[in-house]
């Protein structure tokens, strides 16, 4: 349970920060949270996810760093990674659910703009909400609603609001 305390947390935190590499650090901290919370409860296809995600976010901080084609070749690999997980760790339709959601974020993470970011936890709370109510992870789906909530927030405070001015 402390690990999905602490996934959730990250994770909510991490919508709320402004700066896009901040956002990133704290993000790779909830995908290592979630592994080890998902490996717990047998939800092997978010645990697996979680390490790509893990992965993916630690180098998505280094964009900077990073040759522009080398980064797009980046986004396609991860992208592939995450369709490859959900044919291997394949439990029925519910494995669609964190593939479509990692897939979404791996490509709002991959951008630099953090409206992507913030639209990208309220497209998280949604797929994995829906796939913890699956493994009846209560703590996991009320932390998912949460964070649809506070996606939502931080969209119409950052964004929505500054386009109506």
């Amino acid at each position: 349970m402390i690990f999905s305390i602490l996934a959730f947390l990250a994770l909510v935190i991490s919508i709320c920060i402004k700066e896009r590499k901040k956002s990133l650090c704290v993000q790779s901290l909830n995908c290592l949270f979630e592994a080890v919370y998902d490996f717990i409860i047998s939800a092997y296809t978010g645990a697996v996810l979680s390490i790509i995600n893990f992965i993916r976010t630690f180098i998505f901080i280094n964009k900077n760093k990073i040759n522009k084609k080398i980064y797009l070749f980046i986004l396609i690999f991860f992208e592939g990674i995450i369709i490859i997980n959900c044919l291997v760790t394949w439990n029925g339709l519910i494995s669609l659910l964190p593939t479509i959601g990692s897939i979404i974020r791996t490509y709002c993470l991959w951008q630099s703009n953090m409206r992507l970011v913030r639209i990208s936890g309220i497209t998280t709370g949604i797929f994995y909400g829906i796939y913890y109510i699956f493994y009846q992870s209560w703590f996991m789906v009320l932390g998912d609603l949460i964070l649809l909530v506070v996606g939502i927030y931080a969209v119409y405070k950052n964004d929505l609001k500054t386009i109506k001015k």
